[in-house]
């Protein structure tokens, strides 16, 4: 009989080092889950070719920044009992030995795998029901229906952060799978409200590409982070505010670099910024409020995705200038959360924020207790589970 008091959950943390707000992604989840009683066993996977040191260059795994900065981060959590790393299809396993990390998937009553990362097949083989976790809505679901890749195959249940998917006014498609839509969560506890200036920066953190191209989709091409950010390079300057964006831009982006720079935007290293939990917390902390811009794909789907970052921004009482996404039709906005479609729109809402400071502050992380606590939003998803 299944113990319904065990999740397991996977997905790629190892693989980024020093990307302290991937990191967030899945802590959130793990500790979420551990807040609500649940035993918890995260798997990770790592590929023996993606080891590097410090100075980005290949090593052996046990002599990786990718290990050294996974197991500080499971012992910084009290997550060093809770934890298998796999490499090499299984041959090799860190924390949990693998005999009992494949009983534990045995015994829980989930393995949620975060974008289908996990892919080894004796391990899912165990699971009693697989969810996938759509964190990146929209993609995945395009390069299914035009039968480019499957990763949603050997799954059994369908969870999206695109909270408008299945909506007649989305273009996302479902590709026949029945979708829970759920926001991300965030573990208060973890994350104060700390009072801001409105003279402060807008801050982000992001980056300007990622790791895969725009895709063609019914006559439509839909794109990144890039392609929204360039019409709204002129904000700075038309603002006269600080800007202080951790970005994540090859250098070979000169154009685009030059731009940032003509248009008085402050590029602030990601590692320094964002380079593990604490420094990425205590980024948003310094912060006055966040500009968020989407991929073009979440925006031009409507897709009601909202980020994992701005969600910290609002529980650290930092209010946030986002652009929408579908979010006018899933939360408030107006006050803490302050949406824009145009340049103008988004001066409108600087000059909003700074002005009325205090007010936007105080709704922020009202919103995030109402919203996307973890212990409601957590608590609701695995209720549409059946394993509440």
């Amino acid at each position: 009989m299944l113990n319904r008091r065990e999740i397991t959950v996977a997905g790629s943390l190892a693989q980024k080092p020093a990307h302290g707000g991937h990191t967030w992604v899945f802590l959130q989840y793990l500790l979420g889950l551990k807040r609500l009683g649940w035993d918890v066993l995260f798997l990770d996977e790592l590929d023996p070719t993606r080891c590097r040191d410090e100075t980005a260059r290949v090593c052996p795994l046990d002599k990786s920044w990718n290990l050294r900065y996974f197991l500080r981060v499971m012992e910084r959590f009290g997550l060093s009992d809770s934890f298998a790393l796999i490499s090499n299809h299984g041959e090799h396993i860190l924390g949990v030995p693998r005999d009992d990390a494949l009983a534990r998937v045995r015994r829980s009553a989930l393995l949620i795998n975060v974008m289908g990362f996990l892919k080894d097949e004796e391990v899912l083989g165990q699971a009693s029901r697989r969810v996938f976790l759509d964190i990146d809505p929209g993609f995945g679901q395009m390069w299914k229906d035009l039968q480019l890749a499957d990763v949603f195959a050997g799954h059994d249940d369908f969870v999206t952060i695109g909270e408008s998917i299945g909506e007649p006014d989305c273009p996302i498609p479902t590709c026949g799978l029945k979708w829970i839509t759920s926001p991300q969560p965030i573990v208060l506890e973890y994350w104060p409200a700390v009072m801001g200036s409105p003279n402060g920066r807008f801050t982000s953190v992001s980056s300007w590409r990622g790791a895969y191209g725009p895709i063609d989709y019914r006559g439509k091409t839909y794109g990144l982070r890039v392609h929204e950010f360039r019409k709204f390079l002129a904000l700075p300057r038309l603002t006269k505010r600080p800007f202080h964006l951790a970005l994540d831009i090859h250098p070979s982006e000169t154009k685009d670099l030059a731009a940032l720079a003509d248009n008085g935007w402050t590029l602030v290293d990601p590692t320094e910024a964002a380079g593990d939990p604490d420094k990425y917390q205590a980024f948003i902390r310094s912060s006055a409020a966040e500009f968020m811009v989407a991929k073009n794909m979440y925006v031009d789907t409507q897709s009601g995705w909202f980020s994992d970052r701005s969600i910290c921004y609002l529980a650290s009482g930092k209010p946030i200038l986002a652009q929408d996404t579908g979010i006018k039709k899933l939360y408030p906005t107006g006050a803490g959360l302050v949406t824009f479609r145009t340049l103008e729109q988004a001066a409108d809402g600087v000059h909003e924020i700074t002005r009325n400071y205090d007010r936007h502050a105080r709704a922020a992380r009202d919103i995030a207790e109402e919203f996307f606590d973890s212990d409601k939003v957590l608590g609701r998803l695995l209720a549409k589970l059946g394993v509440g």
